[in-house]
């Protein structure tokens, strides 16, 4: 069946503070019962910057295996929408702030789902003349350290602030300049509890860099100690979390229970280790990094996983996942943590290699890499 996809136009603009709580866009769905059978959900905000292209693939903003079944109807002023998206380009006259919403259909028009977020356009200049200090945190998709030099390659742009990356990981594909605390298989826990007395120098046998040895003999999170040993004692002013994938990838899909009470304990240890990062950098912004969205292809996962994991498992537990992700944070109401909707615009086939999952292929790190200097841009 092919997709019919039609956008609407809206002509009015709202404006609203930024930073400002949404009441009831974080998954603003329903269907005519008060149900939402496709879960779809979309983040408060969604950023872009003039010139930077910006996409909402529809894939991975509901729970289904056969999103080509549904008809998706975009409602934004500007950009146009494509078969498996809606995208654009911003122009510097789409600098403000924009309503945007997703209506779906099935086969025969009735409406299954709403959803509605506020596309912020930023000024292309917003924070030249600065010097901003950014760490990244982060699991195998920070490792990569792609998307980690995509961001500072659009930082090093004309109209952007002076950047130091901060982190004491600086593999051989960092470009100059670039790094970061982004671990292959590291998780939220890992980097609050990890202790390892006799490193070997590799970083699947190190203590996370948060964690060192007490006075007391025991082994403790202590970020202020980290700032001051790794950081010239000067605090990040932005730190960004890319975590989740490793911490939740083994939850049971069929159990919603279980998938919810796995992530109960990742968000106990989240919470730890952003507690102790705002007491140490108390003026810094904090993005958290809603997970992508995984390959949509089937025999992706096959090819890593075999029989033990499969792609619509780990689709149940990543679009959960996310949801809670952004309950999370909205219930925290400090405007000094904030979604970075990475889930958004990351292409789940032309984003990833035909062979991987969860590790997108250049484009898709490109893509995640967008994400989050839009996000930037909309703090300075």
């Amino acid at each position: 069946m092919n997709v019919r996809i039609r956008i609407l136009q809206q002509l009015a603009i709202v404006t609203l503070l930024p930073g400002a709580l949404l009441p009831g866009v974080l998954v603003a769905a329903d269907d005519a019962a008060g149900e939402n059978p496709l879960k779809l959900t979309l983040p408060p905000w969604i950023y872009a910057v003039p010139g930077v292209e910006l996409s909402v693939y529809f894939d991975n903003v509901v729970l289904t295996e056969e999103p080509h079944s549904y008809e998706f109807e975009v409602d934004c002023t500007i950009g146009r929408t494509e078969d498996r998206r809606w995208t654009v380009i911003p122009r510097i006259t789409d600098v403000g702030q924009i309503p945007f919403s997703i209506r779906v259909r099935n086969s025969d028009g009735k409406l299954l789902a709403t959803a509605s977020s506020v596309l912020r356009v930023v000024p292309h200049e917003a924070g030249q003349g600065k010097n901003i200090r950014l760490l990244i945190v982060g699991d195998s998709l920070t490792h990569a350290t792609k998307y980690p030099n995509e961001v500072a390659r659009l930082l090093s742009q004309p109209g952007n602030p002076g950047w130091t990356m901060l982190g004491t990981h600086r593999p051989p594909s960092a470009g100059e300049g670039v790094a970061h605390e982004g671990y292959g298989g590291w998780t939220w826990v890992r980097f609050v509890n990890q202790y390892e007395p006799h490193p070997d120098g590799t970083y699947r046998k190190r203590s996370s860099p948060f964690v060192f040895m007490g006075d007391d003999g025991r082994p403790q999170l202590d970020v202020q100690r980290y700032i001051r040993e790794h950081c010239d004692e000067q605090p990040p002013d932005f730190v960004i979390f890319m975590l989740g994938i490793n911490d939740c990838f083994s939850a049971p899909p069929d159990v919603p229970a279980g998938i919810d009470s796995r992530i109960d304990i990742v968000f106990e240890h989240a919470g730890t280790l952003l507690a102790d990062f705002r007491k140490a950098a108390p003026n810094a912004h904090f993005g958290i990094c809603l997970t992508p969205a995984p390959n949509s292809r089937k025999q992706a996962f096959q090819a890593n996983y075999k029989d033990r994991y499969h792609r619509w498992g780990w689709k149940r537990i990543q679009h959960r996942l996310v949801q809670r992700q952004i309950e999370s944070v909205t219930a925290i109401r400090d405007g000094s943590v904030s979604i970075i909707p990475t889930q958004l615009n990351i292409d789940p086939v032309d984003g990833y290699p035909t062979n991987n999952g969860v590790h997108p292929n250049e484009a898709g790190y490109r893509q995640l890499g967008a994400s989050i200097y839009a996000w930037l841009k909309s703090r300075l």
